[in-house]
């Protein structure tokens, strides 16, 4: 069974920094769902010829800000409309999903698309606990439950289970000859023990959680334990991330991810932003506090700034991959982000 593609390991051997994209299908103010979707094709298209190494696309529910809630169905529109990327989930939320189902899910997507499907994978819920609640009402949020998914995930793609048992007797359908990339997503370093556990990826979601995310990368590794699917450690970091040669949009771009950040914080309703909505913001002492914190999950600059911002990060997980992040309030400056990335990046540009 071909279970690693040769061309994975060889492009994450290389000390080059490689870059990739997480995309949440984000809502402007004034646009639709349906645009946010569409945007997210072409941003893909865009970064499939620019160079980019993975497009992965979230899973989020009952938000109107972020549209990606289904990517296991958006996975295989845009692994269709692309040729080079490595096309995945980031993540699949696992609490709200039956396993097998997730399983023949990605079974189906490698059969379409082989070699080119990552399944990331995460334990947080992707929304609120009454929501997650209704998407899988035998859900307890217990970490034992995940532990046994992802047992029960790896036995189904290698069409085994433990004899003796009825899991013995269940196949995922289709049976294919090849498994997508599996990775586990972590913004503490739990679940970092986890992929180390089961021989899978770690991507750390520094934009989340920008502190302790070096130490948690490094303990997944002195952990690892080499599996059929993937036998050395692979870990990659994902933040947000604005390029631009206009300082003016720099500035109102922090500006809108600032108080984007707080709203998150206070709980109050959350709904699009743009810059006309927070120039007049004051903030008090505590307020200041969080947004110390906050300002480590962004980085924004321009684009020689941000090459020497992303090494060093880069270098201080010991990666050499880095996924951004691009949410602001213009579509052509995000397709524009992404490209003066690939430019500084010196990416190869591909048909």
């Amino acid at each position: 069974m071909v279970l690693i593609l040769q061309h994975e390991m060889q492009t994450m051997s290389t000390n080059k920094i490689t870059l990739s994209v997480l995309d949440q299908s984000p809502v402007r103010q004034g646009a639709t769902a349906e645009l946010a979707v569409q945007e997210t094709i072409a941003l893909a298209k865009l970064t499939d010829k620019l160079g980019y190494h993975r497009f992965w696309v979230s899973e989020h529910h009952n938000t109107g800000i972020l549209a990606g809630s289904t990517p296991e169905v958006l996975i295989a529109h845009l692994a269709g409309v692309t040729k080079h990327l490595r096309v995945g989930s980031g993540g699949i939320m696992m609490p709200n999903h039956s396993t097998l189902k997730v399983a023949e899910n990605f079974r189906m997507l490698e059969a379409l698309f082989p070699g080119r499907i990552d399944l990331g994978m995460g334990r947080a819920p992707g929304t609120d606990r009454i929501t997650a609640g209704i998407l899988n009402p035998s859900n307890q949020f217990r970490e034992q439950d995940f532990i046994e998914q992802l047992a029960d995930l790896v036995d189904y793609f290698h069409d085994r289970g433990e004899p003796g048992t009825i899991k013995a007797r269940i196949r995922a359908i289709p049976q294919v000859q090849t498994v997508p990339g599996m990775w586990l997503l972590s913004s503490s370093g739990q679940s970092g023990l986890f992929a180390s556990h089961f021989g899978m990826g770690l991507s750390y979601a520094h934009f989340i959680n920008p502190n302790g995310g070096a130490a948690a990368v490094q303990l997944y590794r002195d952990r690892f334990q080499p599996s059929e699917d993937m036998p050395e450690a692979q870990a990659n970091v994902a933040l947000f991330v604005f390029c631009s040669e206009d300082e003016e949009k720099l500035r109102q771009h922090r500006a809108v991810m600032q108080h984007r950040f707080l709203q998150f914080d206070k709980g109050g309703p959350i709904g699009p932003l743009t810059y006309d909505d927070v120039k007049d913001a004051v903030y008090s002492p505590a307020d200041q506090d969080r947004l110390a914190h906050h300002s480590k999950r962004v980085i924004t600059g321009k684009p020689d700034e941000i090459k020497q911002t992303l090494t060093a990060l880069a270098e201080d997980y010991k990666v050499d991959e880095i996924i951004a992040v691009t949410i602001c309030e213009d579509f052509e400056d995000r397709l524009r982000s992404y490209q003066l990335l690939a430019e500084v990046f010196e990416l190869e540009a591909r048909d």
